[in-house]
C-alpha cells in the first residue's frame, strides 16, 4: 500500500486539496487513505515551505497549489502505478 499525505496546517486550501486528492484516488479506484500532517517540524522536514503540498510514498509531489482533478489523477495515476506499494 502507499503512502499519501497533505501537508499543511488545516486552511482552507489543505483541506481542498485533501479532498480532491481523496476523490482523485477512489476515481482511480485506489483505497490508499489521505493522512493529514500539521506538525510544522514535520511538514519542513519534508523540505516545504509553502503549503499545501502533496507526499506520496515520502516524495513531494505538488507544493504550494491544488492542481484540477484531471491533472491530480494524471499525476496519482503514474506514481501509483510506477511503484510497488
Amino acid at each position: 500500500m502507499h503512502t499519501v499525505k497533505v501537508l499543511g496546517p488545516g486552511c482552507r486550501n489543505c483541506e481542498r486539496l485533501t479532498a480532491v486528492t481523496e476523490q482523485a484516488l477512489t476515481e482511480l479506484g485506489r483505497t490508499e487513505q489521505v493522512e493529514k500532517i500539521t506538525d510544522p517540524v514535520a511538514i519542513v522536514g519534508y523540505g516545504v515551505y509553502a503549503t499545501p503540498a502533496l507526499v506520496v510514498d515520502d516524495e513531494v509531489l505538488i507544493r504550494a497549489r491544488i492542481p484540477a482533478l484531471t491533472s491530480l489523477k494524471e499525476i496519482l495515476g503514474e506514481r501509483l502505478a510506477s511503484k510497488v506499494g
